[in-house]
């Protein structure tokens, strides 16, 4: 019997397809987590996202595995060494960014609890179910995306732009935009 994937993630690439079976759209309850993809989606910006699951482990090792208290206090000296580093992308203000995010994440966690707690907000703390036939129907935006986008930029996080943000929605469950005919959008359906 041959499994139905998404588009995406047929061509044959393990690195994609395991990316595919295990996590995307599996929604995401975790600050650590949560900040990581937000992180990783920025660094995303222009690039493929194959670019980054490559380099996602130097990432980790880079950024204190996305800790992130620890992320936030990093010294500008520290960022410019990650800068030498071509484990991850190296371009500055994707770099520096990560810190702003921190701060700003922080923030978000003093005031509303937890980074979970804000972000799910945008969806009313529910995954948002589509029912997509085909990759052409689904967008690159929404006004979901929109509004979340506003309020990051408007708390100081960076590459937070509104299509980041839709990606952001994907990676995490927010929003399952598996096709209908792939095996993972009822299992993706199922968790809360």
């Amino acid at each position: 019997m041959v499994t139905t994937r998404c588009g995406w993630a047929t061509g044959g690439d393990e690195l994609m397809l395991a990316y595919h079976d295990t996590e995307w759209g599996v929604p995401l309850h975790d600050d650590r987590a949560l900040f990581e993809f937000l992180c990783l989606e920025g660094a995303q910006a222009g690039l493929s996202w194959r670019t980054v699951l490559t380099k996602r482990e130097n990432y980790r090792r880079a950024f204190h595995d996305f800790d992130i208290k620890r992320v936030a206090g990093m010294s500008d000296r520290e960022l410019e060494k990650r800068l030498l580093d071509p484990g991850i992308i190296r371009n500055r203000l994707k770099v520096w960014s990560v810190r702003s995010n921190a701060v700003a994440a922080l923030d978000v966690i003093g005031e509303f609890g937890s980074l979970d707690a804000w972000l799910w907000s945008f969806v009313d703390g529910k995954s948002l179910q589509n029912r997509w036939r085909s990759q052409s129907e689904v967008p690159a935006s929404t006004g979901v995306s929109d509004r979340m986008s506003k309020a990051m930029k408007q708390r100081g996080f960076r590459f937070v732009g509104t299509t980041i943000c839709y990606s952001l929605l994907q990676a995490t469950g927010m929003v399952n935009d598996h096709l209908v005919d792939c095996f993972r959008h009822r299992e993706c359906a199922g968790r809360r």
